[in-house]
């Protein structure tokens, strides 16, 4: 019971903040190791968990999404679906030994790249004009990574369309989700045909994650970002600390 209790508030943790601001991988991944689910297959739970959200976030920006061209939105989503396919496919053939050993790092990038969001923007900003558009070795980078390790995912696609020459955000954050949502899909697919997922604590924690997103709303108009940062970035940091220890 106190597993599960456990593993319910993470994910109600995990929605608040994927809607405020993301980083929800911050939460459900840990739990589900904390509460005795292998390692890897507490990452391949975690992509499930958290999965819902990015369907509902990418819905609420359909108007925006429908200014990219559809043979443009097609070889986006396909350039996704392969190397969220390749990176979940490495994580299928990694042991628990090897993936705990690259996780720390993992969680610090992830917190880092969350923490600097802002300036790696304005980095990718002041660089994008010497950038070819939409290249796709680098979609492809992205999402391999995010098929093997989903925490960060957001903040570094948004720095990619940055590269890009993207400039309004509402169509940036659609597009961030429907990528999101279509790499979670392949990942989930993927994961779930490999007997990786822990379906009891998926669902669990599924219904806690629709529950915190809904909520999330009303929290991120009421706190300051700097204080939505600052609770990321300590319980991303912390996790690291906890990971690098272990």
């Amino acid at each position: 019971m106190l597993d599960l209790i456990i593993l319910f508030t993470a994910a109600i943790g995990a929605g608040l903040l994927n809607t405020i601001a993301g980083g929800g991988s911050f939460l459900t991944f840990p739990a589900l190791v904390f509460t005795g689910v292998p390692i890897v297959a507490a990452n391949a739970t975690s992509a499930v968990a958290v999965f819902p959200g990015y369907l509902g976030g990418a819905l609420g920006f359909r108007e925006e999404l429908k200014q990219i061209a559809r043979p443009r939105m097609l070889r986006l989503i396909l350039i996704t679906l392969i190397g969220g396919a390749v990176g979940s496919a490495l994580l299928l053939v990694s042991s628990n030994e090897a993936f705990a050993r690259i996780v720390p790092y993992l969680l610090l990038l992830a917190t880092l790249a969350f923490l600097f969001g802002d300036q790696l923007r304005a980095m990718a900003t002041r660089r994008a004009k010497a950038m070819k558009p939409e290249g796709a070795i680098g979609l492809f980078a992205v999402s391999l990574y995010g098929g093997y390790f989903n925490g960060g995912l957001g903040i570094i696609l948004l720095a990619l369309f940055t590269l890009w020459g993207m400039k309004d955000i509402n169509l940036m954050n659609g597009l961030k989700n429907g990528l999101s949502f279509a790499l979670s899909a392949i990942s989930v697919l993927i994961f779930a045909l490999a007997g990786l997922v822990e379906w009891p604590q998926a669902i669990l924690m599924m219904v806690g994650a629709t529950l915190g997103g809904y909520a999330g709303a009303p929290v991120a108009r009421a706190l300051p970002k700097s204080v939505i940062k600052g609770i990321i970035a300590a319980i991303g940091f912390g996790m690291s600390a906890i990971f690098f220890l272990r």
